[in-house]
């Protein structure tokens, strides 16, 4: 009898030990567990730590209640402005209501992907190149307000969208490189001009206080020589006076003649016609007045008196012909002052004969000059 009872409880202990074996559950602390008992929602949501269910009746569903990463692929779009681009994103959202998430989607992970997917197409289509390249925070709060409006249904909260990377073709990279050289150059000559205008008032400035003080001029050449000098160099450079220039300008505008201004030429002086020259009368500008005596007195008719001429001056005609080494006439007195044959004319155009080529060229230029012995 006691050996029955014995059996009896043994069966008894391990039915029990089974089915608490087959309803004991454990939830975690970042989980939460919806039962169906029956198929039908329990109305009670299990919480974290151990937890019984009749096996067999009740079916238990863990639900993470963690924050939950999904990145977004790649998606290929058209921005409002006609340029092809590869965007992708990363997705955070978690789930506030775990019965929502169990009964109203069948997988609400797969579902809050799909839906991140098609609002980032929709959100490429709207948007310009630029607002996806630079006013990313707008484009983020317009993508999570449309995958959080179907997914709050869902028991899902979309906490954070973000765009990752916005692929372009690459002629539309070589068209962005070269808009941002041209406007890095453009600033930089901006810059540089604006330190010309600022640089050249300041040398104004200096310039006028200079005007001054003349001896700060001097003293400033003094600390350009010294600068130079200090590097070891063989060669000293001493800067050239402005100041000499301009007197030098100014001496060559002093020198200039009467009647002519500056920008003209002086007129060229006309010579005479060498067949209508008169032997008789002498052109003060063309004989040199060095070589007439004082002596001389103007006719007049505009001439000069052959009687108070220098009888050692003789007009004779100029030719291209060299002269020859001897005497120019036979019977020519010698230029050394010897005494003069009998019969020589005293004075006069006639003391030394005129000396003419057998046959001059055409191309000879003829004048008058003056000779003296």
């Amino acid at each position: 009898m006691v050996q029955e009872l014995l059996v009896a409880l043994v069966a008894v202990l391990s039915c029990g030990l089974v089915y608490a074996m087959a309803a004991a559950r454990v939830v975690k602390q970042y989980e939460r567990g919806v039962v169906l008992r029956l198929g039908r929602l329990h109305d009670a949501v299990r919480p974290p730590g151990f937890t019984m269910i009749v096996p067999g009746i009740d079916r238990l569903r863990k639900v993470n209640m963690q924050i939950v990463t999904m990145p977004v692929p790649a998606q290929d779009g058209i921005t409002r402005d006609n340029v092809t681009v590869r965007v992708d994103a990363v997705i955070y959202f978690k789930v506030v209501d775990p019965a929502s998430a169990v009964i109203q989607v069948e997988d609400y992970r797969f579902a809050v992907s799909q839906m991140a997917q098609t609002s980032l197409r929709s959100i490429i289509g709207k948007s310009d190149l630029d607002d996806l390249l630079s006013d990313r925070e707008k484009l983020n709060q317009g993508l999570e307000l449309m995958i959080d409006s179907p997914a709050v249904g869902w028991g899902v909260q979309i906490d954070r969208v973000e765009i990752k990377d916005v692929s372009l073709p690459e002629t539309m990279k070589r068209s962005m490189a070269r808009q941002a050289e041209a406007d890095r150059e453009r600033r930089a000559r901006v810059i540089n001009a604006d330190a010309e205008l600022q640089a050249s008032k300041k040398l104004a400035q200096a310039a006028q206080q200079m005007s001054t003080q003349p001896a700060a001029l001097q003293l400033r050449l003094l600390q350009t020589v010294v600068a130079v000098a200090a590097e070891k160099n063989s060669t000293l450079v001493l800067p050239f006076p402005v100041e000499l220039l301009r007197f030098l300008e100014r001496a060559q505008q002093g020198q200039q003649p009467q009647g002519v201004h500056d920008g003209q030429q002086a007129p060229e002086r006309q010579l005479p016609e060498p067949d209508a020259v008169d032997p008789n009368v002498v052109d003060p500008d063309v004989v040199d007045p060095g070589l007439v005596d004082p002596a001389v007195a103007a006719s007049s008719d505009g001439g000069v008196d052959p009687s108070a001429v220098d009888p050692t001056v003789a007009l004779q005609t100029f030719t291209d012909q060299p002269l020859p080494d001897g005497s120019l006439a036979d019977g020519a007195p010698e230029p050394d002052g010897a005494p003069e044959p009998d019969g020589a004319p005293e004075s006069g155009p006639g003391a030394l004969p005129e000396f003419e080529p057998e046959q001059p060229p055409e191309h000879a230029r003829k004048g008058r000059f003056t000779r003296h012995h």
